[in-house]
């Protein structure tokens, strides 16, 4: 997926089984869209905004856990600001009350990328390509031996991609199953060579078990890359960009 087309949010979104809907959204809008966004907020939410140090990410955070409730009311026919969030043993969230409705949201820099579908988990990363002059040491650290070798194995050009590739899947991955970092990078391999189609290639060293999970790349946004990743199933994935 290379373009999200700017799509104007609707009082309500329909979402068929066998099916993903991502958007992408700017965390950086006129500043009376933030004012209506943070409206929505829950008090714990509130509070939470008001730790960050800094002003431009208080605003980013405002922006995209309100229109992540304005994307939830839509599809759920609800009142953004009186939907509850709960919280797995690692923070993912999720709502309690509407356990029908599988979501993960992702942000980097001033784009957020929020996934949705019906009865299964996903996980959702985004990261914007910065310059990295370290990349293959990062690499050694918490990429599995294969896929060091194989990030080796990319002209010089393409490493940058090809590091991207492989950080997006694997978050998507841990995100998936709520683990966030706190499991082993190294732990799972996926393929990272640009043009490769993006799959788990082993599991804790097995093929079988890395076999049912499903994939997707994308690119939402200028010098960003995005994945996610769903244990199980054929997903037909949809991408919109989010208009407030």
């Amino acid at each position: 997926m290379t373009d999200f087309p700017r799509h104007p949010l609707p009082p309500r979104l329909d979402l068929a089984a066998g099916e993903v809907q991502v958007w992408s959204i700017p965390l950086d809008p006129p500043t009376g869209e933030v004012e209506r966004l943070s409206r929505l907020l829950a008090p714990d939410e509130h509070e939470r905004a008001r730790k960050f140090r800094f002003d431009v990410h208080r605003r980013r955070y405002i922006v995209g856990r309100g229109a992540l409730r304005r994307l939830l009311g839509a599809y759920l026919e609800a009142d953004p600001a009186g939907l509850r969030f709960g919280y797995g043993p690692r923070g993912k969230p999720g709502l309690p009350d509407w356990p029908g409705l599988g979501f993960n949201l992702s942000n980097s820099e001033d784009l957020a990328l929020v996934g949705f579908l019906r009865d299964r988990e996903i996980g959702v990363d985004v990261e914007f390509q910065k310059e990295m002059d370290d990349l293959e040491t990062i690499a050694t650290r918490f990429f599995s031996a294969s896929e060091v070798a194989a990030l080796a194995a990319v002209p010089k050009e393409r490493k940058k991609e090809a590091f991207f590739n492989c950080w997006t899947r694997k978050e998507a991955y841990l995100k998936a199953v709520g683990e966030g970092l706190a499991a082993p990078l190294n732990s799972f391999d996926v393929t990272l060579t640009p043009g490769e189609p993006p799959c788990m290639l082993t599991l804790e060293g097995s093929a079988q078990r890395a076999a049912p999970w499903f994939f997707h790349h994308f690119l939402p946004a200028p010098n960003f890359i995005g994945a996610l990743a769903i244990e199980g199933g054929t997903w037909e994935v949809r991408g919109f960009g989010y208009v407030g």
